[in-house]
């Protein structure tokens, strides 16, 4: 019989330290990785950026600030830039038709990254679904040249400034405004001193205790008037505090209101004198028959035309009414001159 061949011990040792050696190798693998795990737990995403500068593959994939992945491709499509990047699939519910990719930066060197806005609401995106970009935050070169024209505007503002332009620059270089600035100093300096010394209405205010008397008793005053009306004396009062005065005012409102209404709808003179096209052609006619009147006697028409127009018929008119006053001033002197009557009996 074959003899069985024992395994030695240092065999066995190579073995386990194998293992041992390929244990560690997976823990410094994990940590290497740190929260993105292993390739099984991972999951496929994309977006799209019009501009990924600074961004390369193994560029780290953060969410809420949290690094859950890595840049894998960065390709073309058509003048878009396509990013796809790989994440644990722990975060799968926070990356939702919500969220929003943004590209960010790792330092101030530009070192870029990609940002995941988690979002509780939408549904979680797909594996090689695509992740809506959001607004790229401005470059250092762009911030650096927004600066630089900052700076450059800042420049011709003080060379205008130093060229007199502007009223900050005629206040520099003016002389003419520096004296009339020096002037107005000047007045409010006198303004000032005449007001400390009692000259004047607000320096009779702040310095005459009579005046200051005045105003404080007509404060009083207001004061007394605004208790009273509060109190409800007064009509003001009775309007605020009477209730019947303010149903009194409220029924009387409300009869302006009713009449109102009854002349709108066309009822009474008023109303009908408003409303209705009767009574408005009727005036109009009237209207029209007065001007028509007025111009015939304007041209001497009829009798009343003639008297108006005819200078010979009123002073025919004239000399007649004269006569028959003479006559009755002749006949109230002698009545038996004109009142001769004589009787006949056959």
């Amino acid at each position: 019989m074959p003899r069985t061949r024992s395994l030695a011990w240092s065999e066995l040792k190579i073995g386990v330290l194998t293992i041992v050696a390929l244990v560690l190798l997976a823990i410094t693998i994990f940590m290497l990785t740190g929260s993105k795990g292993f390739f099984w737990q991972r999951y496929p995403l994309k977006t799209r950026f019009s501009n990924v500068a600074g961004l390369k593959p193994g560029s780290p994939v953060r969410v809420a600030g949290k690094e859950v992945g890595t840049v894998k491709e960065i390709e073309f499509a058509g003048e878009q830039i396509d990013v796809t990047f790989e994440v644990n699939k722990e975060v799968r519910d926070k990356i939702t038709t919500e969220s929003l990719a943004t590209l960010g930066s790792l330092s101030l060197l530009g070192e870029g990254a990609v940002d995941v806005t988690p979002s509780s609401a939408g549904t979680p995106v797909p594996e090689w679904g695509y992740v809506k970009a959001g607004r790229t935050p401005a470059q250092i070169a762009e911030i650096t040249d927004q600066a630089s024209q900052g700076m450059a505007m800042v420049n011709k503002l003080v060379a205008g400034i130093s060229a007199g332009q502007g009223t900050v620059g005629k206040l520099l270089t003016d002389d003419r405004l520096y004296t009339d600035l020096q002037r107005f100093v000047d007045a409010a300096n006198e303004m000032t001193l005449s007001v400390r010394q009692g000259r004047g209405t607000i320096g009779k205010l702040l310095n005459d205790p009579r005046a200051a008397d005045a105003l404080e008793a007509s404060l009083k005053n207001v004061e007394d008037v605004t208790r009273r009306i509060s109190s409800g004396e007064g009509s003001l009062g009775k309007l605020l505090k009477d209730e019947a005065f303010s149903n009194s005012l409220t029924s009387a409102t409300n009869s302006l209101n009713q009449l109102t209404d009854r002349i709108n709808r066309g009822e009474g003179t008023i109303g009908k004198l408003l409303t209705d096209d009767t009574v408005f052609r009727r005036l109009d006619s009237v209207t029209n028959r007065l001007d028509q009147l007025v111009t015939k006697l304007n041209e001497g028409e009829g009798t009343a035309g003639q008297l108006l127009k005819d200078k010979q018929l009123y002073e025919n008119m004239n000399k007649t009414v004269t006569e028959m006053q003479a006559l009755l001033a002749d006949i109230r002197k002698d009545p038996k001159k004109y009142l001769n009557v004589k009787v006949s009996i056959f």
